[in-house]
């Protein structure tokens, strides 16, 4: 690349001593549009990072992905992998071609080879950096790439998805309604309201997860299809969180796509969200931009202010400056409009023009431009960036004439930049102006003017959610239209997907505060938006709300609803059922009545510490059988009746009229108030009735209206794993293996020992062991700190029996570590809990001889029985028979799985034929002597079983009329259950 010299400058770009960070562009734009030299490895080998030629750059190749390559689904398993599934376009693919070229035209794979990556560049203020990336956009332009720019405000940091609507709304505004449903399919109800394509409308709100898929769907599709693209963040420190956690997570992906990523920040703002563009996952440092250097600045002064500058003036203008190309650019201009010589006799008026570019300097020569002109100035430093000069008139109380004129002052001033049009939006010409304009404004006239700026944006029908940022920096006044501008805004924000936004709304509007009669609705509204971040402070809010006088008795039973699912869902569900108990004997509306029995029918349910389940068992059938499923609340009775009668062992036949009455008028999987556990146990239900397919059938549904409602999180990760469960109940492993690892994925940014993780792991681990990868399932165990303190809840698997069966499968048999906690509560009777699993698909178990692993140390001879986990599993576990006997009369097609593996010693201890009867007036002969040492038992590993007595000693029983070793039957022999 050619450097740069005074005639580019003179172009527009003052790019000084700027080379290197120019050069790494180049080479980034040259690895995209396939104008690099072709890399030394096969193109079927992706290409390594360190082979890159910038340092700074992170970048693969984009060429490889196929349709049945590596990261390709399985048939029949989910793909998360990319945005969209399997419907997503390909990444890169043979008909790419030259961009740019007249007549160019796609040659194959091998004319060009495109490679997307992430290039960042940090430095304080003032250095350049948002002159750099105008370059790079005029660069990338000219190489005829799609350009997509963005830059984070500071004023708009708390407007949710600011940045991402400048990045994506201009690609997609221009498209009718029509359109833009046919382009973003499915995704239009998801992302529309986030991006402001289309009014949030009612129901259930996304949640940030499955949110954050669909933008990622938007950018991966414009990657593709406008390839290639080059995306350019300015003050990224600056972004709202919601863009920029999404923009940071999306990062990596533009390795693999043709995108080239180029953002900018000041190191020292960064909030968290933004680490990933620090380079400490890639390992790839930022790019940082010095001040420029003597020989810099004495180039800059000669160019902007004439070349007969001499040396000394040249060097005084460098000291006064030290470097700072905003500051150098601001004083050249200063010099040329006060007509100074550069001239070593002008060179000590240089410090004076320099104080006035900032700080008080900057405010007194703002405030001899007249009190008309300070006022727009300040309200266009409190509406922040791209400015109505309408809107700014009437935030400062000026007419049109009056905006022009004032406008036109402040851009002589170099405060406003130029534009070229009377009505193009007002902009500062650098953020740290308006930073200093916006500090300069008294406290009170600030928040006055916030104030004065809410009334405007309402009036000017840009919605409650424009008015709702300067409505958090003015002072609580108990003013009613505050509170329903906040309310408001919160709820758009909530439905588009941005709980932490409605969250600081709702705050606000608490601290107005409300009217006596709002206050509880509003506290039930804060405890909905923190429901999927913050469980702990929703209790406390919904807590709170019910100690408030609610007049409304349908408000006062949402918050009750709410409450109950927020505190099962936090593993407390004793809680929940008693809250439910106590406001049903206080309701007096039968239906109202009716449902919170339901839920307490249902929370009870999945308690693993239930003390009345038989009661409770005939309550709920007495109650179900009177109803008729005429609404939903009765076919969520049926439904729990359903899931009791497999529970109970009733017959197979019972449980599906029952799951079949529940189904009739339909069972919502995705009612935000009512939760999807019900449709889940119904669609288990026919899973041990022997009715898999219909258990298919009811989650793929459950699934697809989970993901039409954007719900990517828990809800989903749930409908994957159990997927996979039912799949490896029939013996489809290696679908299974799929989609429990989608579910896995989903629950992992759930979080850690949540409910959801409980079943993916356990599930996950299930299948491994079935498929005979034991040391992979102890690496996900250990990831995931699968171990006690168990949940309390009931889980499918077992989530105490899958980790006894991974200590066994491990060799293990001693217990493992001991975690210090709350330790799971006693189970209840074994009629009443959960159904007895028995996989198809279960590994069978090892033969015995000497093939057989040694046994664990507490299983060897002369050690006594077996010590917990495996004695204590086998006794506690739901379904399990009591003893070692009912192990004995267990056959292969109905010994659980989880039982299978723990029950091994045990099953060998009984092939090996019953233990010799105990001689008339004598000792057992496998019990210890007094004073001698205890016989062995026959253990496991095929070793010989006890010694049988000599032949001699029959003759002599015989005389005494005793039964001789002949006479009696001779052992039955045992068919092992796992025996080929």
């Amino acid at each position: 690349m050619a450097r740069q010299n005074g005639g580019s400058a003179r172009q527009g770009f003052g790019l000084f001593e700027r080379e290197a960070a120019l050069t790494a562009a180049e080479e980034a734009l040259d690895l995209l549009t396939g104008l690099a030299d072709e890399p030394p490895w096969p193109e079927h080998v992706p290409a390594p990072r360190e082979a890159t030629r910038s340092p700074h750059l992170v970048a693969v190749r984009t060429d490889t992905p196929r349709p049945d390559g590596p990261g390709s689904p399985r048939p029949g398993g989910p793909d998360t992998s990319r945005p969209g599934g399997p419907d997503s376009p390909r990444q890169g693919g043979p008909d790419t071609f030259r961009p740019g070229r007249p007549g160019a035209e796609p040659t194959g794979r091998s004319a060009v080879t495109r490679r997307g990556g992430i290039l960042a560049y940090a430095a304080p203020a003032g250095l350049g950096k948002t002159t750099l990336l105008a370059e790079i956009r005029r660069r990338a332009g000219a190489r005829g790439c799609t350009v997509l720019s963005a830059r984070g405000g500071d004023q708009e940091q708390r407007v949710a998805f600011h940045v991402a609507r400048q990045l994506l709304q201009p690609q997609l505004a221009h498209a009718t309604d029509a359109e833009l449903r046919e382009r973003l399919g499915s995704w239009y109800d998801i992302v529309g309201p986030a991006l402001g394509l289309r009014a949030s409308g009612e129901g259930s709100p996304p949640d940030p997860q499955g949110l954050r898929d669909g933008l990622d769907w938007v950018l991966t599709h414009l990657a593709v299809r406008r390839a290639p693209l080059v995306v350019v963040l300015d003050d990224v420190h600056w972004a709202d969180p919601e863009s920029l956690g999404w923009l940071a997570a999306f990062a990596p992906r533009a390795e693999e796509l043709p995108m080239l990523l180029v953002v900018a920040y000041r190191p020292d703002e960064l909030p968290d969200e933004g680490v990933e563009f620090t380079g400490h996952r890639s390992g790839q440092r930022p790019l940082g931009l010095a001040p420029l250097t003597s020989t810099a600045v004495a180039r800059l002064v000669r160019d902007r202010v004439g070349a007969h500058a001499d040396d000394i003036f040249c060097r005084d203008f460098w000291t006064v400056t030290s470097g700072n190309p905003f500051e150098a650019v601001e004083l050249a201009a200063k010099v040329r409009d006060h007509g100074l010589e550069p001239t070593a006799g002008g060179a000590h008026e240089l410090r004076d023009l320099a104080a006035a570019l900032k700080g008080s300097g900057l405010v007194t020569r703002l405030e001899r431009l007249g009190p008309a002109t300070v006022r727009l100035a300040w309200a266009c430093a409190v509406l922040g960036t791209e400015i109505s000069p309408q809107l700014a008139g009437a935030v400062a109380g000026l007419g049109g004439e009056a905006v022009a004129e004032c406008a036109a002052r402040l851009r002589e001033a170099r405060v406003l930049a130029e534009t070229e049009e009377p009505d193009d939006p007002l902009q500062f010409v650098h953020p740290l102006i308006a930073t200093t304009v916006y500090r300069s404004i008294p406290a009170a006239t600030r928040v006055a003017l916030h104030g004065q700026a809410a009334w405007c944006v309402v009036d000017a029908g840009l919605g409650p959610t424009a008015a709702a940022r300067h409505l958090l920096e003015t002072h609580p006044e108990g003013d009613p239209w505050v509170v329903n501008q906040l309310r408001a805004a919160a709820g758009e924000n909530l439905r588009a997907g941005a709980p932490d936004a409605a969250r600081r709304f709702l705050a606000r509007a608490l601290r107005e505060p409300p009217i006596a009669d709002d206050r509880a609705a509003v506290l039930f509204e804060l405890g909905c938006s923190s429901l999927l971040t913050e469980p702990a402070t929703t209790v406390n809010h919904l807590r709170a709300a019910l100690e408030e006088p609610v007049a409304d008795p349908a408000l006062r039973h949402g918050i009750v609803y709410r409450l109950s699912q927020v505190l099962a869902h936090s593993d407390r569900l004793v809680e929940a059922s008693e809250l439910l108990g106590r406001e049903a004997r206080q309701a007096t509306d039968a239906r109202s009545r009716l449902r919170m029995q339901a839920e307490k029918f249902m929370w009870d349910a999945f308690r693993a510490d239930e003390p009345e389940s038989p009661a409770r068992s005939r309550r709920l059938t007495a109650l179900a059988d009177r109803l008729t499923g005429r609404d939903l609340t009765e076919r969520y009775i049926i439904g729990l009746r359903a899931w009791d009668a497999t529970l109970r062992a009733e017959p197979s036949a019972v449980a599906l009229r029952h799951a079949e009455r529940a189904l009739e008028g339909g069972l919502s999987w995705a009612d935000e108030s009512r939760g999807f556990e019900v449709p889940v146990l119904v669609a288990l239900t026919h899973l041990y009735a022997d009715r898999p397919g219909r258990a298919e059938e009811l989650f793929a549904e459950g699934t697809a209206e989970f993901e039409s409602q954007g719900w990517r999180g828990a809800h989903l990760s749930f409908a994957y794993t159990l997927q996979g469960y039912i799949r490896y109940r029939r013996g489809r492993l290696v679908e299974a293996e799929d989609f429990v690892r989608a579910g896995l994925r989903l629950a992992e940014r759930v979080g850690p020992r949540t409910p959801a993780q409980w079943y993916a792991v356990g599930v996950t681990i299930e299948v491994l062991l079935a498929r005979g990868r034991v040391e992979e399932a102890a690496r996900i165990a250990d990831t995931h700190d699968f171990g006690e303190p168990f949940p309390a809840a009931v889980t499918f698997p077992d989530s105490q029996t899958v980790h006894a069966e991974l200590l066994l499968a491990r060799g293990a048999y001693g217990g493992g570590r001991r975690r210090a906690g709350r330790r799971r509560p006693p189970p209840r009777p074994a009629r009443y809990a959960q159904p007895r699993l028995v996989p198809l698909a279960a590994a069978p178990g090892p033969r015995g001889g000497r093939h057989h692993p040694r046994p664990g140390p507490r299983h060897r001879a002369g050690r006594g029985r077996p010590r917990p986990p495996v004695r204590g599993a086998l006794r506690d576990r739901p379904g399990a028979p009591g003893d070692r006997r009912g192990l004995r009369a267990l056959r292969a097609r109905e010994a659980p799985g989880g039982v299978r593996r723990l029950a091994r010693p045990v099953t060998r201890r009984v092939r090996a034929g019953p233990l010799p009867r105990r001689p008339r007036g004598g000792p057992a002969p496998h019990r210890a002597r007094r004073g001698g040492r205890r016989a062995p038992l026959p253990g496991p590993g095929g070793r010989p079983g006890l010694r049988r007595r000599r032949p001699g000693r029959g003759g002599a029983r015989r005389a005494r009329g005793g039964r001789t070793a002949s006479s009696r039957a001779p052992p039955r022999r045992h068919r092992h259950a796992h025996r080929a």
